[in-house]
């Protein structure tokens, strides 16, 4: 009995031992272990969400003045504010396959399509059961990249910049090298599959658009 009456009284001072120590940490054991589990809410991601959500008042940075003629293609960022819905409002990016994942309405053809196209394209799918009368605004944030492949010191993808001509191409990707045949230059345009031969004239000044792939081929010897 002795043995019986010391064994619960060790037993009776871990209890309350341990007692004491969640009260110290100031948490309730029911709390403690609320703490320890994440709520749903926090991790399930939300579907179709922009790539970041403007600020309520924020404005969007374009890239250069508005051109309506500019048709966007994959790897442009864009920024869409649906007045009144902030949830909506904020930045995407055109997807490789030339769409762009908009919340409720699902997938949104923008390859080959103006910045005031694909406005009104959302507003119209927006008003089908969705919202009773949405304003639907759209900036170019950000033009996809070119290409300068072959015979300059590094070749690879760069951001584009308004107003690009061959020459700053050339001169963004470290010059030619001594194997380049200077004479002729390829320049393919986003979306078309013929190469244009570009000749020495026209090298310094040709305008680049987004998108392009400027191939500087090899000299012979």
């Amino acid at each position: 009995m002795m043995t019986i009456h010391c064994r619960l009284s060790t037993a009776r001072t871990l209890v309350i031992a341990a007692a004491l120590a969640v009260l110290s940490a100031g948490v309730a054991p029911h709390e403690a272990a609320a703490q320890q589990a994440p709520s749903l809410a926090a991790i399930a991601p939300l579907a179709s969400a922009p790539l970041t959500s403007a600020a309520p008042g924020a404005a969007a940075v374009a890239v250069a003045q508005r051109d309506d003629r500019y048709k966007l293609g994959a790897g442009d960022k864009v920024r869409i504010t649906v007045f009144g819905e902030a949830a909506m409002t904020g930045d995407y990016a055109v997807a490789p396959n030339g769409e762009i994942s908009f919340p409720l309405i699902g997938t949104v053809d923008a390859r080959g399509h103006t910045l005031d196209e694909v406005a009104q394209d959302i507003r119209k799918r927006l008003l089908d059961g969705y919202l009773n009368d949405p304003r639907v605004a759209i900036d170019l944030l950000e033009y996809r990249t070119f290409f300068i492949l072959g015979e300059v010191n590094r070749p690879g993808a760069y951001p584009f910049t308004a107003g690009l001509t061959l020459g700053q191409a050339v001169a963004t990707a470290g010059g030619y090298t001594y194997r380049a045949r200077k004479s002729k230059v390829h320049v393919r345009h986003d979306g078309t599959a013929q190469d244009q031969l570009v000749t020495i004239e026209d090298i310094g000044g040709l305008a680049i658009e987004p998108g392009d792939t400027i191939t500087v081929p090899e000299r012979f010897f």
